[in-house]
């Protein structure tokens, strides 16, 4: 996770970062590209998780890019300008989902972190559910059964709550 280690990779994502890379680099900052060019676009942190580069060590995601007071996802950008067909690492399209691998099952959790507190999103302001708001990177992750055996499951939750 940003701040104390980069974005979660899955194993694929790592041969598809380097491929990409030379079409991402116009879209980062230098301080990123520095980075980058010197050790590779992952490395593997104290907990043995493959996760993206950070700029000086601990600052951001050397992916992280800022326009008018906003970050954004170099990676991101160049899906969204056609320059690749990735969009994102799964781990940052399903934030501020995270998942936690265990033996034999995955658990889903709401990850809530101060330093993400000025792009959270409430479900009150979406006016619709989490899940929901993150139908297409769950799918991506679970596929289409899991993902509507999840709105069933919240449905009757709703029934019993409501």
């Amino acid at each position: 996770m940003c701040g104390d280690s980069g974005a979660p990779l899955e194993k694929n994502e790592i041969n598809i970062l380097q491929e990409i890379y030379p079409k991402i680099k116009p879209y980062m900052n230098e301080k990123g590209v520095e980075v980058v060019e010197k050790r590779g676009v992952y490395f593997t942190d104290v907990e043995r998780e493959t996760v993206t580069q950070l700029i000086n060590n601990s600052e951001a995601c050397v992916f992280a890019i800022t326009e008018d007071s906003k970050v954004y996802c170099a990676i991101e950008k160049a899906f969204f300008a056609g320059e690749i067909n990735f969009r994102k690492p799964l781990s940052c399209h399903l934030y501020p989902i995270r998942i936690t691998k265990y033996d034999g099952f995955e658990a889903v959790n709401f990850h809530n972190w101060n330093i993400c507190a000025q792009a959270a999103i409430s479900e009150d302001k979406l006016a619709i559910p989490l899940y929901v708001f993150l139908r297409e990177p769950l799918i991506r992750k679970f596929g289409d059964e899991w993902y509507k055996q999840l709105c069933v499951a919240a449905e009757h939750k709703k029934d019993l709550f409501c």
